[in-house]
């Protein structure tokens, strides 16, 4: 089939479904959303409590790796058990695919953080907490939300494997498109998906500069 036809089809059911492709749109946005926000959370703590806790760093960042090298198919089987068919089981595998970045970053960044000026800051009479906050985070900005933007990117792709569960999105008109031989209709759940994941990145890219301190831009 050539391109001029699968554009046709793509045409077609776009006109035909544009008011399912919104519908997916959103359930897709929903689905990075809160998998993102709970990945966020609980990957930047985890990142801040192995710097200071270094011994825990090797079975949390290899844990998190772990969970990356599964494939996303059967992740989502593994949490079918746990927590049913639908959007829960797919919530829990994309949060648990999109902690690796987020929680590597978020160590390496402040790690990286010049040691004399976090002494600079002790002697200064800041408390741990203080130098935390004050310090170390703000330097780190830069290195955190890389990884969060990489995470969110991966997401949105990741996430139309959610269709294979019934917890809908863009991914159910790729694998309807793929049942039915419809090339137009795979268009259909990619193109937008691809369009998100742009949007995230553009997104993620500015909100990484305004959060960054100005001697570090």
């Amino acid at each position: 089939m050539n391109n001029l036809n699968i554009w046709e089809q793509f045409m077609q059911q776009a006109e035909m479904r544009w008011s399912e492709v919104l519908e997916a749109t959103s359930v897709h946005i929903q689905l990075v959303f809160f998998s993102m926000l709970i990945a966020i959370v609980l990957g930047i703590g985890l990142g801040i409590l192995i710097t200071r806790v270094p011994k825990l760093s090797t079975v949390v960042l290899g844990g998190a790796g772990i969970m990356q090298t599964i494939p996303s198919l059967a992740l989502l089987g593994f949490m079918i058990p746990i927590f049913g068919i639908g959007v829960n089981t797919a919530i829990a595998a994309l949060f648990l695919y999109s902690l690796l970045p987020i929680i590597r970053n978020t160590y390496t960044g402040i790690k990286d953080v010049n040691k004399a000026t976090v002494e600079a800051a002790k002697g200064m009479g800041m408390t741990s907490l203080q130098v935390l906050i004050k310090v170390e985070l703000p330097l780190a900005i830069p290195m955190i939300m890389a990884g969060v933007r990489t995470a969110a990117v991966i997401n949105v792709g990741t996430a139309t494997l959610a269709a294979f569960i019934g917890a809908g999105g863009l991914g159910d008109f790729i694998f309807l498109g793929i049942t039915r031989g419809i090339d137009g209709l795979i268009l259909l759940g990619a193109i937008p998906a691809a369009l998100l994941a742009i949007i995230l990145e553009i997104f993620f890219t500015y909100l990484e500069r305004w959060t960054t301190p100005e001697g570090l831009k």
